[in-house]
């Protein structure tokens, strides 16, 4: 079936509801926090969450906050530049900061990632609990952070409240948004603002938004353009998300409540993912620049001075890297697509491409929510490849970015994160990359595999957990809902995407017994559904045609 978009927020321990403006689906009997803990407990231990961070790393955190060492000599000062974040409210766990301006023919953008190796020295405590953890797990009722809090949230989150280390990026764009030159090197920063995408989509939409932020919204429309260029996919799927429930003023309620809700991604969060994006993109294109001595002549800075980069490579044929890959996805897959794309009554001419169709669709419209969903099994596969030596693999695209990529922008969060940022630093200076990074090279791509596998497998079991909590006591009732996927060997199965409240689960005609023999399902279209099964100590939600 397709992947379900999906998003977690962290929240208190607390029972279950749905929000309006249909009456609030909590049970009879309100569900106590003690079974919601439970079945997130045995969620956690199922998928082997690590959970307390031993004492030593503790110990560790403590020192390396009050003493961040100085890796590759003293950092250039940026203080001086107004730096500010862009996130979700209740984030702490800040990787990114950016600065945004204009140049007489194009702009400036100033993105800062949290200097995680400032903090963390390698064959550490420290160093191996984050190689154990991969990358930071959220659940309603706790996160599991990859660094102790002192850190993550701390002294290595870029928060308005002091200097920190980071690794700072000065991309210069032309007119149209394209990359000129590109430098990177170690920095001390100083945010002046945490804000969160809300506030700034409505400053955005208004206007009144200063320059150094009305520019997000400038260059984020340019590089969506250049994407288009390019030939990358960025798909427009709302995303199911677990939250706990909010007054009417927009804060926390605090009244022991949850709710399920389908979210649409705000144009602010696309324009701040391309700023992510560009900087992903320079990082990958400088690790492959330095390794084989050519580019694509967007020019990559020496680190001598910020933003001033030769403009040629810088290539010693010797480098090292490790990038985000994706293969073109195989025919079969597009053929089945298209099979996909009739059968919704979706017009695909065959001079028109994947990207572009994407692009042409309305999510609000089930029949195109439905081909949306299904878009996504094309996005499977996704890997890291490193390399060494100058040994450039043969895939160094990512098919989705249409570009060489590499993950480097939330390493507070995200394991490998922190080596792409060493081996840009690296690519930049012309030098070879740290021995401890080359040492853990070859391993990082089966341990980002597993902890991506497990960081999904704790996204889906929570909104199972909650479905299944939520509609316990409403087994037997009717429900309107849009069938987005059919299994193609066993048409009679599929997924229900209920209309309200925000659940999606398996729907089955027939018996019900899994058997695939009931009447072929819908795809797309609009139907009445019955609860078959709601059932919180299996995490299980079942379906049937009304």
């Amino acid at each position: 079936m397709p992947r379900r978009q999906i998003r977690v927020t962290g929240a208190a321990e607390t029972p279950l509801r749905t929000p309006p403006p249909t009456p609030p689906l909590t049970a009879p009997r309100p569900p106590t926090p003690a079974p919601l803990r439970a079945a997130l407990r045995t969620l956690r231990n199922e998928l082997g969450v690590p959970e307390e961070f031993p004492p030593e790393v503790l110990a560790e955190a403590e020192r390396a906050a009050r003493e961040p060492r100085s890796a590759g000599g003293p950092p250039h000062d940026a203080t001086d530049i107004p730096f500010f974040t862009v996130d979700p409210p209740t984030s702490t766990d800040l990787d990114q900061a950016m600065h945004l301006s204009r140049r007489p023919h194009g702009y400036r953008v100033r993105y800062a990632i949290a200097d995680v190796a400032a903090f963390v020295v390698p064959g550490s405590a420290l160093d191996a609990e984050a190689h154990r953890r991969v990358t930071t797990l959220y659940f309603p009722d706790e996160k599991i952070p990859l660094h102790p809090p002192v850190l993550s949230e701390g002294a290595a989150s870029l928060l308005p409240d002091g200097t920190r280390p980071a690794v700072l990026w000065t991309i210069d764009l032309d007119a149209d948004g394209s990359p000129t030159t590109t430098d990177v090197r170690r920095a001390l920063i100083r945010s002046r603002a945490k804000l969160a995408y809300e506030g700034v989509q409505r400053q955005l939409d208004a206007g009144t938004a200063e320059e150094p932020l009305a520019l997000l919204k400038e260059i984020g429309l340019l590089r969506e353009q250049r994407e288009v260029d390019r030939g990358g996919i960025s798909l427009n799927v709302p995303e199911q998300e677990i939250v706990e429930r909010t007054a009417p003023d927009g804060t926390r309620a605090h009244d022991g409540t949850y709710e399920l809700v389908y979210r649409a991604p705000l144009p602010a969060e696309g324009w701040n993912a391309q700023i992510s994006l560009l900087t992903g993109m320079a990082a990958a294109e400088l690790i492959l620049t330095h390794a084989t001595g050519t580019g694509t002549g967007t020019g990559v800075g020496t680190g001598a001075g910020a933003g001033a980069g030769t403009g040629t490579g810088i290539g010693t044929g010797l480098g090292a890297g490790i990038l985000r890959t994706l293969p073109a996805a195989p025919d079969g897959a597009v053929g089945r697509l298209r099979r996909t794309a009739y059968a919704l009554r979706i017009d695909w001419p065959h001079h028109v491409s994947y990207a572009s169709l994407i692009r042409s669709l309305d999510p609000h419209r089930p029949h195109h929510a439905a081909f949306l969903q299904e878009c996504t099994t094309l996005l499977r596969g996704a890997g890291y490849t490193p390399f060494r030596d100058g040994a450039v693999p043969a895939l160094t695209t990512h098919a989705a970015v249409a570009a060489p990529y590499t993950h480097c922008t939330a390493p507070l969060r995200r394991l490998v994160d922190r080596y792409a940022c060493e081996l840009a630093l690296a690519a930049a200076a012309g030098a070879a990359p740290p021995e401890w990074v080359l040492a853990a090279l070859d391993e990082l791509p089966a341990r980002m595999a597993e902890g991506t596998r497990r960081a999904g497998q704790a996204e889906r079991g929570c909104v199972d957990i909650v479905e299944a909590a939520l509609l316990r006591d409403r087994v037997g009732e009717l429900f309107d809902g849009t069938v987005v996927d059919v299994q193609e060997r066993e048409p009679g199965i599929g997924t229900v995407q209920l209309e309200n409240p925000a659940v999606v689960a398996r729907i089955e005609s027939g018996d019900g017994n899994g058997n695939g023999n009931g009447t072929p399902l819908p795809l797309g279209e609009r139907l009445r559904v019955r609860l078959t099964r709601a059932d919180p100590g299996t995490a299980k939600v079942l379906f049937a045609p009304a």
